[in-house]
């Protein structure tokens, strides 16, 4: 195939059109609203796991250059939507992260996000599993909390683990890491990505829930012993398709993590950005009582058309642009 030539063919992109036409179909009769956000925005994430793409931009053609950075997700300008009293929403959009380029990354790739007032994340979960079920005509899914799903696969109790502990899991697995991961939390992700992920049965949707709270980004914490995240994350045929929230309403709490996830990103050397004030203000005006899921189109596509390259179902992939 020629680079000017299209990466997907003609009948997975006639696919992608179906299913974008059922998602549509699907939101619209549950009255959620469908808008759009700004895809250029003045800052972005603190996570110190998701790098930005910054944009050089001039108001007028002689004023100072500004840095802008295209978003990761469009959650924060959705969620002042959601403060602003807008109701249930969803966005079809796209999104862009660095240093993401392989068989499952496209720097640019589409996202489908949505808010859930008066649902709280097993609610959303369920709604998650009803729209799966459509796309992918899947079974129902299996759900297992994280703290389950360690004891299960591994039989470690991540409630008291030590990194030594996950260390030595490593090690009786076979596998050895030429450096260190300087956290638990690295441990954690790197033994979920390396001994648990490729475990689960892909006949059927896994939905990974209630998370550590050191891993609860910008979800909410849940009382109990021990206290947990209320968050999710969902796999289908080794696959991850989305991450979910109950989301944190405090923004007093917000900006506590913000501040750590910069302090985070200044230990490992990375850029740091401003801090969004205007989410924060968003939150201190008041969210409303909500849940909400990013949902990876592209991988739900790949999934559709049984294909494991990215690059065949988009217009154009990385390589072509």
């Amino acid at each position: 195939m020629n680079p000017w030539q299209p990466s997907a063919s003609l009948s997975h992109l006639k696919i992608r059109a179906r299913i974008l036409k059922q998602i549509r179909d699907f939101f619209n009769a549950r009255g959620v609203l469908e808008v759009e956000t700004p895809l250029m925005c003045h800052t972005s994430v603190t996570d110190p796991f998701i790098e930005s793409i910054p944009a050089l931009f001039k108001a007028h053609p002689h004023e100072k250059e500004l840095r802008y950075y295209l978003q990761t997700s469009p959650e924060y300008a959705m969620k002042r939507l959601l403060a602003a009293g807008c109701g249930a929403i969803y966005q079809i959009t796209k999104s862009f992260r660095q240093g993401e380029v392989g068989r499952l990354h496209n720097p640019e790739f589409t996202m489908i996000e949505w808010y859930q007032p008066g649902f709280d994340h097993h609610a959303l979960m369920n709604e998650m599993d009803e729209l799966l079920q459509l796309i992918l005509e899947t079974p129902r899914a299996k759900r297992l909390s994280y703290a389950d799903m360690f004891q299960t696969y591994l039989m470690i109790d991540v409630n008291t683990a030590s990194i030594d502990d996950l260390k030595t899991c490593a090690l009786k697995e076979n596998i050895q890491l030429a450096g260190d991961l300087y956290n638990r939390d690295s441990w954690l992700i790197f033994l979920m990505t390396h001994l648990i992920e490729p475990r689960f049965d892909h006949t059927q949707p896994f939905f990974i829930y209630d998370f550590p709270v050191s891993q609860a980004a910008l979800a909410r914490i849940q009382p109990g012993h021990p206290p947990t995240a209320a968050r999710f994350e969902v796999y289908f045929r080794g696959i991850e398709l989305a991450n979910g929230f109950y989301e944190l309403q405090d923004a007093h709490e917000q900006r506590k993590r913000f501040e750590n996830n910069l302090e985070e990103r200044k230990a490992l050397g990375l850029n740091t950005l401003p801090i969004d004030e205007l989410f924060l203000d968003a939150l201190m005006h008041g969210l409303p009582d909500c849940s909400g899921v990013a949902l990876g189109l592209d991988r739900l596509v790949m999934l559709a058309t049984k294909c494991t390259n990215i690059a065949d179902i988009l217009s154009f992939d990385f390589s072509r642009v």
